[in-house]
């Protein structure tokens, strides 16, 4: 026996009363009645309807992730209690910038995996914020300061970050000795958010985004490691991606007396009044990591 609130939730997530009926074994015409019958209780609208599709309208948009969070809460609560609070089991969606996460987060859910064998995880890599409701995702690793939101944002760690260029460019346009010297230099970007950014440091002094001159952009730091490898230019960007080559003497870094700002790290999850035990380890564990590898 479904409630009328789970079956909101399931033709939201479904997208149609046609294939939440399906799902849930129903007639597409009883679900309709019994989500009318759900609007009328609440003398609200919910959901536009089309033959096509059916989407939620504001009101109804609120409505439903509330239901979420408390349904999500009461399963992973049941859950836990069921099988022990000690014991990671289910699904685990995760979401994290693309190079950061599989430099950093995929070796603690490989990790988690192999002490949770009831424990399964849905990882998705981009480098676009997610919508964690819309996409049922439990916690995101976000990079950067924390947004204003209904999210609750955990700080989990830092980035450092540096200014380097390869000893062959800085033989040909020289070696800048204070921030004002960069004007005269080429940078490799890895986005058009990055050309409209000050470079920031330690101290709260910037060198304003106007004054830097590019003519490349890559939204990949494998590629940005190369092209600065080879030459092109300088590029401001995580110590962890230049640390081997800085190692290795394929690049320099710059301005060494002037400390950068670091990008702080946040896990980022839907504030509910249980966090579940999957979550809470994923977060403490690639905190651990962090900790040790940055």
């Amino acid at each position: 026996m479904h409630s009328l609130q789970q079956l909101f939730i399931q033709v939201v997530e479904a997208g149609s009363f046609k294939q939440a009926a399906e799902q849930m074994h129903l007639e597409p015409s009883s679900l309709s009645r019994k989500i009318a019958a759900l609007e009328k209780r609440l003398n609200v609208k919910l959901l536009h309807r089309s033959t096509r599709r059916t989407h939620p309208t504001d009101l109804g948009q609120r409505y439903y992730e509330g239901l979420r969070r408390l349904l999500d809460d009461e399963l992973a609560l049941e859950a836990e209690i069921t099988r022990g609070v000690k014991t990671l089991q289910g699904r685990l969606r995760v979401s994290a910038p693309v190079d950061f996460g599989a430099e950093f987060v995929v070796p603690v859910i490989h990790e988690m995996l192999n002490n949770a064998p009831e424990l399964s995880v849905e990882l998705s890599l981009g480098s676009h914020f997610v919508n964690l409701v819309e996409q049922n995702i439990d916690v995101a690793v976000r990079i950067g300061e924390a947004s204003k939101s209904n999210f609750l944002a955990q700080k989990i760690g830092e980035v450092p970050r540096v200014l380097v260029a390869s000893p062959d460019y800085l033989k040909v346009y020289g070696m800048p000795e204070t921030p004002d010297d960069l004007v005269n230099h080429n940078f490799v970007l890895y986005s058009p958010i990055q050309a409209r950014s000050d470079i920031e440091f330690a101290d709260g002094e910037k060198f304003p985004h106007g004054k830097i001159q590019s003519n490349l952009t890559v939204n990949s730091v494998n590629a940005i490691r190369a092209l600065v490898k080879a030459g092109l230019g300088i590029h401001l960007g995580p110590a962890w991606v230049f640390k081997a080559a800085l190692e290795q003497g394929e690049v320099c870094c710059l301005l060494s007396g002037y400390r950068l700002k670091s990008f702080p790290i946040h896990a980022v999850y839907v504030a509910g009044a249980y966090l579940p035990r999957k979550t809470e380890a994923f977060i403490q564990q690639l905190t651990q990591h962090l900790q040790q590898s940055l």
